[in-house]
């Protein structure tokens, strides 16, 4: 069974997700989720009720494109206030390992790939993979070196994980690596992602309570207009 990926929209009048995009992310289990974000003053059961049908309909209507893909989707329409809180539950119930945080693009050249403090790569390649099918020239691995930490064990991470990613079947010739010193993780890493179409990145760790799943993904792709695919930790 393929990966499962999970792909949140904001209702109503959510854009579509680009072609590429699509095409390149067909071979996995799609979740579509629709959130409707209801007013703070208005019942969640009220705007269901009124809106629910139109809501089921656009979401199917984006739902589409992946079919004619030939790919495995399934819709979730949700309605509340608490739009990341949804994202999470679903994702859970679901059973997904990533998410992918939307943006338009004609196609992706070069691809980021942010690295935590440790060398994980079980997940990571199929996701890497899937984006760089078609037209992509480079990717590469990003470490920020940040505190106390040594640069030297930064340099091993982004080599274990290279060759870890080789092992699984990642294209050697595309893949490079950068290493970064900085005080600001996040800040490191949308400076980088201004100069690359598309971020494969892990999700933040738990314990870090101001990076909850998906901010930066949003910060990401808002500030540099690339779609970012956010990837569950191996832990």
């Amino acid at each position: 069974m393929a990966d499962t990926i999970l792909i949140p929209f904001e209702l109503p009048d959510a854009d579509p997700i680009a072609p590429v995009l699509v095409s390149d992310l067909a071979s996995l289990d799609i979740v579509l989720l629709g959130h409707y974000n209801v007013p703070e003053q208005t019942p969640v059961e009220v705007a269901a009720d009124q809106f629910g049908d139109a809501a089921q309909a656009e979401l199917e209507a984006l739902a589409e494109p992946f079919r004619e893909a030939g790919a495995s989707v399934r819709t979730r329409m949700e309605f509340g206030k608490a739009r990341q809180r949804a994202i999470e539950q679903v994702a859970v119930e679901e059973g997904c390992v990533a998410e992918l945080d939307p943006a338009p693009t004609d196609g992706i050249e070069r691809i980021l790939v942010p690295l935590p403090d440790v060398p994980e790569f079980t997940l990571l390649p199929e996701f890497i993979s899937v984006l760089s099918e078609d037209s992509t020239q480079k990717v590469t691995l990003f470490h920020v070196v940040e505190g106390d930490e040594d640069p030297e064990q930064g340099e091993q991470i982004l080599t274990e994980t290279r060759s870890g990613l080789i092992e699984n079947g990642v294209d050697a010739s595309f893949l490079d690596t950068l290493l970064v010193a900085g005080t600001s993780h996040d800040e490191e890493i949308l400076n980088a992602a201004a100069d690359y179409d598309a971020v494969v990145m892990y999700e933040p760790e738990p314990k870090r309570r101001d990076r909850v799943f998906g901010t930066l993904a949003d910060r990401i792709a808002t500030e540099t207009g690339d779609p970012v695919i956010v990837v569950q930790r191996d832990y």
